[in-house]
């Protein structure tokens, strides 16, 4: 079985690790040399880090397998689960490292009343255990947690960059590749560089990178189609396959994918066009009972901008 490059590019020390800026890098420095971290909040898109930074740390403060939770909460995320499985781990003394560490991973998917069963246990257990908890959505958190915590935000990296990573990953494992077909990866799954690497990966055919064909529906994703309908200006095509395919949680993506690739609706005035209904659908998405007939009129509107 081929090996997963999103696991071989994966950074493995903080040397190879890039920081969001100096700011962060000097107190990453500070708590490695005083084997020490307050607990942690981090927050940003998926796959711009947050888990990858986490790993690090646990690596880089000899924190033994034994002494570490990794709980992904979309998945484990009831008031019961926090009771079984957290409390009782932290009420054990660590096996050898400085202190326990539960790594909760998409927190933002804890109901509220788990949350608020975390709240006494972050400050009853502060000294012999320490939590990171990673989200995508931080006002999801409920201020106890937030005000327990130290927070960093990902910002998502540069688009540009972004492809350059990609195009890296493709040079190293010697794929044929051309600029046009890899732009497409990545409209389609920035700021994502752990989906946009697995996609890509999934895509290689004969040693060269390809889309997916119309009739491999098993493997091929809507996004990309979505992408390629968008460029050739099918726009109400596009929204029939985006309403069809993208799940409720997607939506909010969905607005800001537009926005992110708003140079496809023509020239400047256009776009200011576009823009406008963009940031009115996405008022709009939060505020009405049906949002996915909110995005389908968006993107009723969009078609429009080029009459």
């Amino acid at each position: 079985m081929k090996e997963l490059w999103v696991e071989k590019y994966r950074p493995k020390t903080l040397d190879g690790y890039v920081y969001q800026n100096n700011i962060q890098k000097k107190l990453i420095q500070t708590w490695i040399k005083e084997q020490s971290i307050p607990h942690l909040l981090f927050s940003g898109s998926a796959g711009v880090g947050k888990t990858t930074l986490a790993k690090i740390l646990l690596n880089e403060l000899n924190i033994v397998e034994y002494d570490i939770l990794e709980i992904n909460a979309s998945r484990t995320n009831g008031v019961e689960d926090v009771r079984d499985k957290v409390i009782n781990f932290v009420q054990m003394i660590p096996f050898g490292s400085p202190f326990k560490v539960v790594l909760l991973d998409e927190a933002d998917y804890l109901s509220p009343n788990a949350q608020a069963a975390l709240r006494g246990v972050l400050e009853e257990y502060h000294s012999n255990a320490r939590f990171i908890f990673t989200c995508n959505y931080p006002n999801k958190i409920i201020p106890a947690l937030h005000s327990r915590c130290q927070g960093f935000h990902f910002e998502r990296p540069d688009q540009l960059e972004f492809f350059k990573r990609v195009e890296h990953v493709l040079i190293e494992e010697d794929i044929r590749f051309s600029d046009e077909v890899l732009a497409n990866f990545v409209a389609a799954y920035y700021p994502d560089l752990r989906k946009t690497l697995n996609t890509v990966q999934q895509n290689i055919t004969d040693n060269k990178l390809q889309l997916p064909t119309s009739d491999s529906d098993d493997s091929a994703d809507y996004k990309l189609k979505m992408v390629e309908l968008f460029k050739e200006g099918k726009i109400n095509q596009a929204r029939k396959l985006i309403c069809s395919q993208a799940r409720p949680e997607e939506m909010v993506d969905i607005y800001r994918w537009l926005y992110d690739n708003i140079s496809m609706f023509g020239d400047e005035q256009k776009q200011d066009k576009a823009v406008y209904i963009i940031k009115q659908g996405l008022v709009d998405h939060s505020l009405v009972a049906d949002p996915e007939i909110n995005l389908a009129a968006t993107l009723i509107k969009l078609a429009h901008v080029n009459d």
